[in-house]
């Protein structure tokens, strides 16, 4: 099974959630000016309601198009496809399982209730609705939220700014948030019949976005506590902390003092084109690198229409290379184990968040952005590979 035509590949020429065929047109939202995409009743907004999801304690959503099989091997000759899923179609998970996926290095399955799918093409979920705030906090201009169910539909509030709208628009699609995103809530809207509406900004004052806005319904949202940043072993000697990046084996630990104390597996560069041809472009940097740009949320974005990406609310982002290259949380695929990103580091959300609360500089909510200055700098990043 190879991946040729990744979630990534998906989000760089049509952004989120092209290739979900149950989402509703976009034209139901358009205003009679054609400008605003919010959906206004009478006396209340007439809003998106959440989605109705499976019930289960773990849910996958489904990237991209993913074939079910009734064993964990993508060998015709030993399982059977029984069923196709597209992009947001939801399943109960059940486990993951070590199978046999034919010429990947990654021979994870998740075990469903519909069958078995090559764990790349499932987004692991929850289902956990929250009971939203109806005002800003006193003498807050925002906050920051988490989405915390598989997805939620926004509706957009003015003409489209970014590209990731306007071509979701232009093969009439809504945009959505998924589940781990975070985004800054700058609004909120508390309607008469009980509804509560946070309205999304992508660009709270840092300027990274393109600067759409969006409202939601509230109930999508965890609302960050300081818990969420609060750094992790602050006690430890900062210089004692590193961090070993290995390119062969596409893992991730966190030392301290030599010790380990956080493993994870990551996805870096890709090293191979689509069409199945060798490319250094993507190449994730090696050696000795260093942590010295944080932010919580941010929208990541390069290139073209036609050869670029815009990925809104990439969540828990820490620069070690420049303004290009960062440790970041990955919603689009679950591959982690394989060579996919764009140089970035890959890591699952929780693992992301976890990374950017260990090493400095240090975040707050209220300074939920810090660069540092040569030859000041954070954490040290080892970033490893074997010659060849």
């Amino acid at each position: 099974m190879q991946n040729k035509f990744s979630r990534r590949d998906l989000l760089k020429v049509t952004g989120l959630g092209l290739g979900a065929v149950a989402l509703r047109p976009v034209n139901k939202f358009l205003s009679d000016d054609g400008q605003s995409y919010l959906n206004r009743g009478e006396g209340n907004w007439v809003g998106l309601p959440l989605p109705q999801f499976p019930e289960g304690e773990n849910l996958g959503r489904i990237l991209g198009k993913a074939d079910v099989f009734s064993r964990p091997t993508t060998d015709p000759s030993a399982a059977s496809i029984t069923n196709t899923l597209y992009d947001d179609n939801m399943v109960v998970w059940g486990r993951e399982v070590v199978g046999n996926a034919i010429g990947r290095t990654n021979q994870r399955f998740v075990e469903t209730d519909q069958g078995f799918i090559y764990s790349p093409f499932v987004q692991p979920a929850s289902n956990k609705p929250n009971n939203p705030i109806t005002a800003l906090p006193e003498g807050s201009s925002g906050f920051w939220a988490e989405v915390t169910i598989p997805y939620v539909d926004l509706l957009l509030d003015g003409p489209p700014i970014s590209s990731w709208v306007k071509s979701l628009i232009a093969y009439n699609f809504p945009p959505r948030l998924y589940y781990s995103q975070v985004v800054w809530i700058d609004q909120i809207r508390a309607e008469t019949s009980g509804q509560v509406y946070y309205r999304f900004n992508e660009s709270p004052g840092h300027g990274y976005g393109p600067g759409d806005l969006f409202w939601a319904d509230g109930a999508a949202f965890r609302v960050l506590t300081d818990e969420d940043v609060s750094p992790i072993n602050p006690e430890v000697d900062p210089a004692s902390k590193h961090i070993n990046i290995d390119l062969d084996y596409q893992t991730l630990s966190c030392l301290e003092a030599g010790r380990e104390v956080y493993f994870c597996r990551v996805s870096t560069g890709a090293v191979y084109l689509a069409s199945g041809e060798f490319t250094d472009e993507w190449k994730t940097p090696v050696g000795d690198l260093n942590t010295h740009w944080k932010i919580i949320s941010l929208n990541m974005s390069a290139g073209t229409v036609g050869a670029g990406y815009s990925t809104p609310a990439v969540p828990w982002a820490t620069f070690i290379h420049g303004d290009g290259v960062a440790i970041h949380g990955a919603f689009w695929h679950n591959d982690f184990g394989e060579r996919r990103s764009h140089g970035c580091v890959n890591l699952r959300p929780e693992d992301a968040k976890w990374v950017f609360r260990w090493t400095t500089p240090i975040i707050t909510l209220e300074q939920s952005e810090q660069r540092m200055t040569w030859p000041d700098h954070g954490t040290v990043v080892s970033v490893t590979e074997r010659e060849t």
